[in-house]
């Protein structure tokens, strides 16, 4: 190797010296100085804010290097890993998965992690970006397959949550803290997208059917509403009007039994001053009374246009004429 080469070269270089004219030596050292510097500048490494480096003598973990100026002494010490304790975004591909119900969705999803521990990180998982993607991915199977499809889209952060704490348990071994795990897409396959839009077309219908059928029903209460209460309005009128006439019709009658009482009391005070025996001049007043009323009803009759005929009393029984008589 190339460091097996310098340290042969330094080592015969004393001999390769001495063995060669003045001129040539000088030269010859001037190079051997040369490439010792490149070599001594090779061991120097520089390492960013927020990244570490392992560093292994002779194949065995000798020290870790921070941010900063660090020698590494080769060809007897080399990295052995290079990382950062920044938090790193991984892409987690999408898979196939089967839910609980048997459906197939595509699923991906973003793992936020950072290193905790590079040593750990080095030494317990050959490839840890590599292990955490596919231990992602073999979870993500695992929890999708517990949850039917439904629960699949509606419990997003819950899958999430779960995923989160599994892969915890297991990197934490590694040295590996997971931040954040979220789950990017649930995607269906053709025929399951198809039928999820038919049951999403069959729901809105039946919806639609429900709140059509609620507003007929409430249009019809409403409407019996309305005619009970106009009902009851108009039996509640015809109420006050049947006994708004029934007044006006006993006080009509208390006023004409009133006129009829006057009417008698003047007509009989007339026949008892002729001299009329008093219950004879009470019954002929009555009788002339109802022949007052009797011409009355005649005149209606006679008034209306489907009377044929009409029937009057004869002399003998008008009480007036036998009072004209006397």
């Amino acid at each position: 190797s190339k460091h097996s080469f310098l340290l042969f070269l330094f080592s015969t270089l004393p001999l390769v010296c001495t063995a060669l004219p003045k001129k040539v030596k000088w030269q010859f050292i001037g190079g051997a100085c040369a490439l010792g510097a490149a070599c001594a500048a090779n061991c120097i490494k520089i390492i960013s804010t927020g990244d570490a480096c392992l560093v292994e003598r002779l194949g065995v973990y000798h020290r870790s290097l921070g941010p900063g100026i660090s020698l590494v002494f080769q060809p007897f010490e080399k990295i052995s890993f290079s990382g950062t304790f920044r938090e790193q975004v991984m892409d987690v591909p999408p898979q196939e998965c089967f839910t609980k119900d048997n459906a197939p969705i595509s699923s991906d999803a973003i793992v936020y992690m950072r290193i905790v521990d590079m040593k750990d990180a080095c030494y317990n998982v050959f490839d840890v970006r590599n292990a955490v993607r596919n231990l992602c991915l073999t979870n993500i199977r695992e929890e999708v397959g517990r949850l039917t499809l439904e629960e699949a889209f509606s419990s997003r952060g819950e899958l999430n949550s779960r995923l989160l704490s599994t892969l915890n348990d297991v990197c934490k071994s590694w040295g590996i803290e997971i931040t954040r795990v979220e789950i990017q897409s649930l995607q269906p396959s053709p025929d399951v997208l198809r039928a999820l839009e038919s049951q999403i077309a069959a729901e809105r219908k039946k919806h639609a059917y429900i709140l059509q059928s609620e507003g007929e029903r409430m249009k019809l209460v409403n409407e019996a509403e309305g005619k009970a209460q106009a009902m009851l309005a108009d039996a509640e009128a015809r109420k006050k009007s049947t006994i708004l006439t029934s007044q006006a019709e006993a006080e009509r009658q208390k006023l004409e039994a009133d006129g009829i009482r006057t009417a008698v009391q003047t007509v009989v005070g007339a026949l008892v001053r002729n001299g009329s025996d008093p219950s004879t001049a009470v019954r002929e007043c009555l009788q002339f009374l109802g022949l007052v009323r009797y011409m009355e009803a005649q005149g209606k009759f006679a008034a209306s246009s489907g009377t044929k005929f009409l029937m009057f009393p004869t002399q003998d029984s008008l009480p007036l004429t036998n009072l004209m008589k006397k």
